[in-house]
């Protein structure tokens, strides 16, 4: 699109009422990320950021979160466990024959029930999730972050309204997502909650890179390095696309057939975006909130695994971290682009149209012809991506420096989100006709 179109983003009246919404959703989170949960106390957390491990740990959720991790807010954990439960229920659809099936034969009533039941989903992961992370902090801190927490005795009401206010706050969250979805930015609700929250929190991190006096002009260096090489490689790897040609009918006028019309169907190299990355970062804090409820075990090998557990989970500058970010980012790309995919089901939707594949048979032969296709260019993408992806811990390790790759994982995230709402909103202004090439002169 010319540079000239963008000028309607403001005149349009549904644009802007869109945006002024998007904005007003935002500062609300942003003015709710301040709620702390009552009886935190912060000098513990002041402490936890002091040390290696867990503060590495506190230090990546607080990005990922926007700083409400740090004062343990009611939205302290964010939308991810809505994500962790989304990851699950697709995981379950070619698990469970008959909801696949579901999905294939009726694709919007499919996502609906997929959608209906990740919220139920999500109210326990996020209780699970607040129990979980209340512990490990309470267990590595000398001072309890939650002095009163546990479920005996006069403690009780105070943890169960602790974790009440916590799964309000995430449903909270979520809903606020949900609305920005609807009534704002189409289809960019919680990657925009997201995206506020790291962008947030992002000054902070540059601050405590600046505060390093020897080395400070080689990291931001290497910052703003690692910034031009991933907005390069996410835009690269998200516009590639393998271009299939199809044959659609002829149209018949009278009682003459046209010819066939040769067109052909993109298929991305990159078709999950920055999902895969939202997912491998969400998924890969749930096994040291997992691995702390068996950190006391009677079992001493139980005790050793899970020790095991969060010490490499909590620690992202851990070589055994970067390897298994590495291959969730990878095996994400792959898993998230078959659920759309087959969902699409482009080989029975061809049929319907009377389309087809040269040298390739309608219907089931088609979809697997596309799907094998799709797999072979969606891997050097995946790759590419989870290489980006780990680029800036590899960074902070060689640079000694943790806010590095703490800060370099919440980038990928941002550049990503602005990307995809640059083209939301390009979509958008061609919609309405404000490509200057497509206004009627």
């Amino acid at each position: 699109m010319k540079r000239s179109a963008w000028r309607y983003l403001w005149t349009a009246e549904e644009i802007r009422n869109r945006l002024l919404i998007t904005l007003g959703l935002l500062v609300i989170y942003r003015l709710a990320a301040h709620v702390p949960v009552p009886g935190v106390n912060r000098d513990a957390i002041e402490a936890i950021r002091q040390q290696a491990g867990a503060g590495n740990l506190l230090n990546l959720l607080d990005l990922l979160s926007g700083g409400t991790v740090g004062n343990f807010s009611v939205l302290a954990m964010g939308v991810y466990p809505y994500i962790t439960a989304q990851i699950i229920i697709q995981l379950l659809v070619p698990i469970i024959p008959a909801l696949q099936q579901r999905v294939q034969d009726d694709p919007k009533s499919g996502r609906e029930f997929m959608e209906r039941w990740t919220y139920y989903l999500a109210i326990p992961m996020a209780a699970l999730s607040a129990i979980g992370q209340i512990r490990i902090f309470n267990s590595v801190a000398n001072i309890p972050v939650l002095p009163n927490f546990g479920f005996t005795g006069a403690n009780l009401l105070p943890t169960l309204t602790t974790i009440v206010s916590m799964v309000g706050g995430t449903m909270f969250a979520i809903w606020l997502g949900e609305l920005i979805s609807e009534y704002g930015i189409r289809s960019q609700g919680l990657s925009l909650i997201i995206f506020s929250g790291i962008v947030a929190r992002l000054p902070a991190t540059v601050g405590s890179l600046l505060a390093d006096k020897e080395r400070w002009m080689i990291q931001i260096t290497v910052f703003v390095a690692l910034i031009a090489l991933t907005v390069f490689a996410i835009v690269i790897v998200t516009q590639g696309r393998r271009n299939v040609p199809v044959m659609y009918p002829g149209r018949r006028m009278g009682n003459q057939q046209s010819m066939p019309v040769k067109g052909t169907l993109p298929l991305l190299v990159n078709m999950a975006g920055m999902i895969p990355i939202i997912f491998a970062q969400s998924f890969l804090t749930f096994p040291a909130l997992i691995a702390q409820f068996f950190a006391n075990s009677q079992y001493e090998w139980v005790r050793t695994i899970a020790t095991g557990t969060v010490s490499v989970f909590s620690n992202s500058r851990d070589p055994w971290y970067i390897g298994i970010y590495f291959t969730m980012v990878v095996a994400f790309s792959f898993f998230y682009t078959d659920v759309i995919f087959q969902q699409q089901n482009y080989g029975e939707n061809l049929k319907k149209v009377g389309a087809q594949v040269p040298g390739v048979t309608k219907g089931p032969p088609t979809q697997k012809y596309l799907e094998r296709v799709l797999r072979r260019i969606t891997l050097p993408g995946a790759i590419f991506l989870g290489v980006v992806a780990v680029l800036p811990f590899i960074a902070g390790n060689f640079l000694n420096a943790s806010a590095l790759s703490i800060m370099g994982s919440g980038l990928l995230i941002v550049v990503g989100v602005v990307k995809d709402t640059f083209f939301g909103l390009e979509t958008e202004l061609k919609l309405r006709g404000y490509d200057d090439t497509l206004l009627v002169r």
